[in-house]
């Protein structure tokens, strides 16, 4: 498959990348900053651009088989909402182009029902972090709105905390729940937005992902 990459030399995007290449598949990795990648391979394109204007991002994403993207927020209180911006853009850049399939990065924070997570994650955990990283999550929030407004053929992947350990090669899933663990690498979350690129089932949903 073709597939673009937006945001990849962050701390998912880059597993994003070299998983995708592992796996056989063409990727064009859309970057501010091209030296921070640190990847090289014939099947990977490496393209300067800006990820949250829809008109730099047309060319990146025409003839892709799906756009995969890491992008959140740099901090607490990003003023460039980069979450929602960018998929917006790659929203409007998708429609103009014919291209359907994008799986994104949320937040396991954003399960309000807690249905499928363990009591402490939900009754403790969350509104803690709602209460630090409230604008970040907002900015998830309207991502996730803007996707289910598209039409598009979009998954939100809500992981719990990511940690940079090695990665485990699995993960524990749940549609419109959970996630059911505390925790999950940044390497597993990358393989899983890879996999559901073909998992029918989990088209116009949002998943918890967890080890």
């Amino acid at each position: 498959m073709n597939l673009t990459v937006l945001g990849a030399t962050g701390g998912v995007g880059r597993h994003v990348v070299r998983h995708a290449l592992a796996d056989g598949h063409k990727v064009t990795a859309v970057v501010r900053d091209p030296a921070r990648l640190g990847i090289e391979h014939e099947s990977l394109s490496v393209v300067r651009t800006n990820p949250l204007d829809a008109t730099s991002l047309t060319g990146v994403i025409e003839g892709a088989d799906a756009v995969l993207s890491g992008i959140g927020q740099a901090g607490r209180a990003d003023p460039l909402r980069p979450a929602s911006t960018s998929v917006r853009a790659a929203v409007e850049a998708m429609v103009a182009t014919g291209v359907r399939r994008i799986v994104v990065m949320s937040s396991g924070t954003l399960n309000r029902t807690g249905v499928g997570q363990p009591w402490f994650s939900h009754r403790v955990l969350t509104p803690a972090l709602w209460a630090v990283l409230r604008e970040a999550y907002i900015d998830l929030e309207r991502m996730e709105r803007i996707l289910r407004e598209s039409g598009l053929d979009w998954t939100a992947l809500r992981p719990p905390r990511l940690t940079n350990a090695k990665a485990k090669g699995s993960y524990r899933d749940a549609i419109e729940a959970g996630p059911t663990g505390t925790t999950i690498t940044r390497s597993d979350v990358a393989r899983a937005m890879l996999d559901y690129i073909s998992v029918p089932g989990t088209i116009q949903h949002a998943v918890g992902v967890s080890n």
